[in-house]
């Protein structure tokens, strides 16, 4: 999930009755709810070790409690900011303001799960990616629960304010409980939406060829459609599926992408940095000799006569479908990768969308 969905969600968990608890409690969720993301720090190495690391150590069950701790220990030095400026400060219960980190920090975990992205909760004694794939990476709906809860209260407060009510501590206690509830029920919704399209994708004849997997792929606001994907031995085919309307749309013209063949440069690709990480995490991914196309911004590499390059890219067909009105198949530049391969064998230059690893 973005940030926004984090840093609301943590709002909500600290007010839903922790911030009862312990002074700092909201603050401390806020935080670690998205403290994870930090791993985006990586991005200052290269795009390459960008994907290499996010969503590593920081997402998984073995490094919540230390991404708790850390946002506790950052809340402890404000506090003692706080004391030293003669500020009043309430009591704090830092076994208390400690569970409340934490359970914003494995909340992070377990949203990120919802989307088809994943996470390795289970890191590094289990590297597997686990994906729930109900949410879209950035959903609207949740934007509106969440923000709903954190606005409301102060709303009220103002009006309680301007008729004389007494002013209330611990105000949005139950608007924070109900966009907690709400994302819940939603999350449930989408999970049966999707086992209803798997079921209609099980049972249509989608593919000419027998079917090796398949995936469903989420849309934002719309619990009723999904993307599917299909891999047989020899193509992809992807299919629009409706599950209010009981519709599933899919061209065998339009909607097949052929596998690729595996050159000699796709098999260096697969072996550089590059190849290795986008391998490990592209459940989908697909990987093309382009031939020589320059990447848009990058120059490709000069050689003497009688050498040539070729440019290997990588993509990943769960975001390779558009999922904004009125757009066409979405290329997804922005996780896509690329290698310069120089006579089928060396690698010459690597890098993610537009960015060159260095």
């Amino acid at each position: 999930m973005e940030p926004i969905t984090h840093f609301l969600t943590g709002t909500c968990i600290g007010r839903a009755g922790l911030n009862r608890k312990t002074a700092y409690a909201t603050l401390a969720a806020t935080l670690a709810a998205e403290a994870a993301d930090l791993d985006v720090l990586w991005g200052l190495r290269g795009p390459v070790e960008a994907l290499k690391h996010h969503r590593g150590i920081t997402h998984t069950f073995l490094g919540a409690p230390l991404v708790a701790a850390v946002v506790v220990g950052a809340v402890a030095l404000w506090h003692l900011v706080r004391k030293r400026r003669g500020a009043t400060v309430a009591p704090v219960r830092w076994g208390w303001l400690y569970a409340t980190a934490l359970i914003a920090a494995l909340s992070h975990i377990l949203l990120d799960w919802t989307n088809n992205y994943g996470v390795r909760p289970f890191y590094p004694f289990n590297p597997r990616w686990y994906a729930g794939s109900i949410f879209f990476i950035a959903e609207p709906l949740l934007w509106a629960l969440l923000l709903l809860a954190v606005i409301m209260p102060a709303i009220l407060g103002v009006t309680d304010r301007e008729i004389g009510v007494k002013k209330v501590r611990f105000r949005g206690r139950g608007w924070a409980i109900f966009a907690l509830a709400g994302i819940t029920a939603l999350g449930c919704w989408r999970w049966l939406e999707r086992d209803a399209a798997r079921a209609m994708l099980e049972q249509t004849q989608v593919a000419t060829a027998p079917v090796l997997r398949m995936a469903l792929e989420p849309y934002p606001v719309n619990p009723w459609r999904w993307h599917a994907i299909l891999e047989t031995p020899t193509y992809y085919q992807t299919a629009e599926i409706d599950t209010r309307a009981g519709t599933m749309d899919s061209d065998a013209e339009t909607d097949v992408l052929y596998k690729p063949a595996a050159t000699p440069a796709v098999e260096a690709a697969k072996r550089t940095l590059l190849g290795q990480v986008y391998l490990d995490w592209g459940t989908w991914a697909v990987v093309r000799d382009a031939g020589q196309v320059a990447v848009p911004g990058i120059d490709p590499p000069r050689l003497p006569p009688g050498r040539t390059w070729t440019t290997v890219e990588f993509t990943d067909l769960r975001f390779a479908y558009a999922f904004r009105p009125g757009e066409d198949k979405r290329p997804p530049s922005g996780l896509s990768g690329w290698v310069y391969v120089v006579d089928g064998s060396e690698e010459a230059a690597e890098g993610m969308g537009s960015r060159e690893q260095r």
